[in-house]
């Protein structure tokens, strides 16, 4: 019996997919594709499997940047924010994660929002 987040999303290899898909998302909407114009994206798809991973409980530890640090300056809002949220919920719909799963994703991730987001004047 799967017993975290991690496993119950199917493990490194199924994460590895639903970046793949969440990224192939992101960089096809016009809205927050520009974020990534200038980011090696073979690193950028590793960074985020390992930081779902990570946050989901799994055998891995995020060597990234702090969340801060790595968006200072991007000015990020809210609606970019959510934006991109909703491509990481279609990804890991479009391989049949669960919406209790999906929910605790999406969780994790918004935890990290006030310090992704530019706080507005």
């Amino acid at each position: 019996m799967a017993d975290t987040l991690y496993d119950r999303l199917g493990g490194e290899d199924a994460i590895g997919a639903v970046v793949d898909e969440f990224y192939d998302r992101v960089i096809a909407d016009e809205q927050v594709a520009h974020y990534f114009e200038d980011v090696d994206m073979q690193r950028q798809r590793a960074h985020q499997a390992q930081f779902i991973s990570s946050v989901a409980g799994g055998p891995v530890e995020y060597t990234g940047g702090e969340m801060e640090s790595v968006h200072d300056g991007m000015g990020i809002d809210h609606d970019d924010f959510n934006a991109i949220a909703t491509h990481l919920d279609d990804a890991l719909a479009e391989f049949d994660v669960d919406d209790n799963n999906r929910e605790a994703v999406l969780k994790a991730i918004d935890s990290y929002r006030n310090a992704i987001v530019v706080a507005a004047d």
